[in-house]
């Protein structure tokens, strides 16, 4: 089999496709089983185990021994490909491959459903904090959800189960201003398609790592408005 055949079955086989059958030598089907173990090592869709990687490596650093050692010197010179270059092509597939998997969810923007919330949202307490008032009771119905901006801070403010609540309006990842996707109900970063639901819990992210849950402010309602505590503007010089 060719040396592109060779990449070819192998970038089929790791991209989930069927590759097509072919009469392999003992070569080849080493470089299959290679090619399979990479598929099935990967305990979830975004990369392999980095213990996998790391025997991949040294077992094409083994054929690249023995295949020096197989070819007699001089080497052989024009345009067939002695058994050290098929291998050298393959271990560059390879790499090439185990770099995609890697990136993959991070260069094509699509959205991957989060892995098990980390620890971390906690309360958002100012050392110098007052009660500013964010929205009117009448205002906000059981399951809504109202946006607003302080100045220092902007958030969230939702009733829920009869309870109020707010949570922090800035990107837990890099401070991005977050908005509000009614039909979506969530609470969306323009940065890198990463969603809260509206009680600060990471829905999507296309991350490397799940960004941390959304801080929640210290909310009250009294006379007929709601009030969260938020940190004091800065003195301004005289």
């Amino acid at each position: 089999m060719t040396r592109r055949g060779v990449r070819k079955y192998v970038d089929d086989l790791l991209a989930g496709r069927r590759p097509e059958s072919f009469p392999a030598d003992d070569f080849d089907a080493a470089q299959i089983r290679a090619a399979i173990e990479l598929r099935a090592a990967r305990p979830d869709p975004v990369e392999p185990r980095p213990e996998f990687v790391d025997d991949l490596k040294s077992r094409i650093a083994q054929h690249l021994s023995d295949g020096e050692a197989a070819v007699p010197a001089p080497a052989r010179q024009g345009p067939s490909a002695t058994r050290r270059q098929v291998i050298v092509g393959t271990a560059a597939a390879a790499t090439a491959a185990v770099a995609a998997v890697s990136i993959d969810h991070v260069v094509t923007g699509r959205e991957q459903p989060t892995e098990p919330a980390q620890a971390g949202g906690g309360d958002l307490v100012p050392n110098d904090g007052q009660w500013l008032p964010v929205a009117r009771s009448a205002d906000l119905a059981e399951g809504s959800v109202l946006p607003f901006d302080l100045g220092t801070v902007s958030g969230f403010v939702r009733r829920a189960g009869g309870t109020v609540d707010a949570v922090s309006g800035a990107c837990t990842h890099q401070g991005c201003k977050l908005w509000f996707d009614g039909a979506a109900d969530s609470l969306r970063c323009p940065c890198h398609v990463t969603s809260f639901s509206p009680a600060g819990q990471v829905l999507t992210h296309q991350l490397p790592i799940a960004p941390k849950p959304l801080p929640h402010f210290d909310v009250r309602e009294r006379d007929g408005s709601i009030e969260v505590l938020a940190p004091r503007p800065p003195a301004r010089p005289a």
